[in-house]
């Protein structure tokens, strides 16, 4: 299937390599001026990495698609294997419990990295008490993580604010609940810095907030700065990956769409991984 193309990036449909940004369409050139062209991104040499979007409680394609990969690391070269998962676990789907446990679990076969997003630090917010932060993360899909541990769907959709939140603390198992509470904001391998939304444009990659890793969009989204590294994130969805020339936004909509979807990355090869459900 050809690559669509979407606002200057380009995203495959499905399984494959993946293709390179679609030149600006303003180019501008002024004579004797030359700009130096920067070496392609890689990861250091002897790494592989497969980063994985927004997963918004659906253990099943998580499942599906971590077999996926594995069939393909092992279809490979021997190497030092990572997974980093870009956060935003739970809310929405059916399974944020189910996610947390797998997630938790690691893998046999390669190191796996899980970062925080804005859907687990609006879980902590509210479990600690930040009620304005209650309202929000419920009606963006904290009622289903409620649920998936437990919760009678009753309490949640009739229950004060503290009754709610006393069932939450009985569900939520302690465990879980720190391992969260210790998810990093970001990660990085060579020329890839991988974090949930993104960064703030202009600001050092050591001196970016942790509101701007979970939540940003704009500027960030729009931004055609050189930042130093190629941003991998997800947080904002898009019906196909977005490739530019300084990130790359792998949230594909799973909990809607039935399609998670993971980016391998290999020296300065780059190819992608997806799966599909009939029932999203």
């Amino acid at each position: 299937m050809e690559p669509a193309l979407i606002d200057g990036a380009v995203g495959n449909d499905d399984d494959g390599p993946l293709a390179s940004p679609a030149p600006s369409a303003r180019r501008w050139t002024f004579p004797g001026l030359r700009r130096k062209a920067r070496p392609p991104s890689s990861v250091p040499a002897g790494v592989r990495l497969y980063a994985i979007g927004d997963i918004h409680g659906r253990r099943d394609l998580l499942d599906t698609l971590l077999d996926k990969i594995r069939a393909d690391d092992a279809a490979r070269a021997p190497a030092q294997t990572h997974v980093v998962l870009l956060g935003d676990l739970v809310d929405r789907g059916p399974e944020s419990a189910a996610v947390v446990q797998r997630a938790m679990q690691g893998l046999d076969w390669a190191t796996m990295t899980t970062l925080r997003g804005n859907h687990e630090q609006m879980l902590l917010d509210a479990l600690n008490r930040t009620y304005p932060m209650l309202d929000l993360w419920l009606s963006a899909g904290g009622d289903a993580t409620l649920e998936s541990w437990g919760v009678d769907p009753a309490v949640v959709a009739r229950a004060s604010p503290e009754d709610l939140l006393a069932a939450a603390d009985a569900a939520i198992p302690a465990a879980h609940r720190s391992w969260i509470g210790q998810l990093p904001i970001n990660i990085g391998f060579g020329d890839y810095y991988f974090v949930h939304a993104g960064i703030r444009p202009g600001v050092a990659i050591d001196r970016q907030t942790e509101r701007d890793a979970l939540w940003i969009r704009k500027p960030f989204l729009t931004s055609n700065r050189d930042h130093g590294v190629v941003v991998v994130h997800g947080h904002t969805i898009s019906p196909a990956v977005e490739v530019h020339h300084n990130r790359i936004g792998i949230d594909t909509g799973a909990y809607r769409s039935g399609r998670l979807t993971a980016l391998g990355l290999e020296g300065t090869e780059r190819w992608l991984l997806s799966t599909r459900s009939e029932t999203p």
